[in-house]
């Protein structure tokens, strides 16, 4: 790894609480309507207490917590995000799993204009050579502009519901790992993302902020139904062709998982509001593995 790499290690590790700014723009075909909320209460099925889904986004102006989220960590005992944020190893195992395989380049993904275009941006946006990012996904390169699109300090909801938990003596701990969350950007192709990084370069991030900007808005009046309107015609390939990947697989696999935590001992569960929506969303799929699900307003 070079000096210009480690010197911005920290951008990396911050990458992974901002994934979900971008899999927030990720959603299914409509369903039932939901109610404007993002904390759900979770019962029934066998549970002997009540456990909590609250819907996040990893980036914000704002990351205050409201009454009847501290009521809920209150009435849990474990806190439980997409990832375990307290496992000191996980940035090295991000590290691990940020680059292309085979060695691929982002020269290999472009035209040479294109690479151009590309270069320029980043050298404006973050005052690194493109060359000197190496094989990096170009997920992970667009992952650096996304404090750029909020325009205020960045605070993280995930970060706001660890306090909470530390101060109260709670374990943290996540429904998957680094690797199986990476592995993802394995699966979509390169080209795909190449494609989206490309878009944001040509008109500098206008599109990108717009768009954030209004889920922002849709974030702030809890109305998640709204959030999936807005992006079902997201011009980025990766989120567009590849929902599948990013969101519904996931959340098929986190049911067993948020039902094996409930089951042990009431439970705070802290993921990406994109997550709760939709046919394939966790609110829906809890709902047909026989849970009762119901808005806390």
């Amino acid at each position: 790894m070079t000096p210009t790499i480690e010197s911005n290690l920290i951008i990396m590790k911050n990458i992974l609480l901002t994934l979900a700014c971008s899999l927030i723009s990720l959603f299914a075909l409509h369903a039932q309507d939901l109610e404007k909320s993002l904390l759900w209460e979770i019962s029934g099925n066998g549970l002997a207490e009540s456990s909590y889904l609250y819907g996040t986004i990893h980036m914000t102006c704002d990351a205050t917590l409201d009454e009847n989220i501290l009521n809920a960590l209150d009435a849990t005992k474990l806190l439980v995000l997409e990832l375990d944020m307290d496992d000191p190893s996980m940035q090295m195992e991000m590290m691990k799993g940020i680059y292309m395989t085979e060695n691929t380049t982002i020269k290999d993904l472009v035209s040479e204009e294109e690479y151009a275009t590309i270069s320029k941006f980043i050298k404006e946006q973050i005052g690194m050579p493109l060359d000197a990012l190496g094989n990096i996904k170009p997920f992970f390169i667009s992952a650096m502009f996304y404090p750029k699109l909020l325009g205020c300090p960045v605070q993280s909801f995930e970060e706001a519901l660890m306090t909470v938990a530390h101060e109260q003596e709670e374990e943290v701990l996540g429904l998957e790992t680094v690797e199986e969350q990476l592995s993802v950007f394995d699966d979509i192709p390169y080209k795909d993302q190449a494609a989206d990084l490309l878009r944001s370069a040509k008109d500098n991030l206008a599109h990108d902020k717009d768009s954030f900007q209004k889920l922002i808005q849709y974030y702030n009046d809890k109305d998640i139904e709204g959030m999936m309107t807005l992006m079902e015609n997201d011009e980025n390939l990766s989120t567009t062709k590849h929902r599948d990947k990013l969101l519904d697989n996931r959340n098929k696999n986190w049911i067993s998982k948020i039902g094996a935590f409930a089951k042990e001992q009431p439970t705070f569960f802290g993921v990406g509001a994109g997550h709760l929506a939709g046919d394939n969303g966790v609110i829906k799929l809890l709902i047909n593995a026989g849970y009762t699900v119901k808005a806390v307003n």
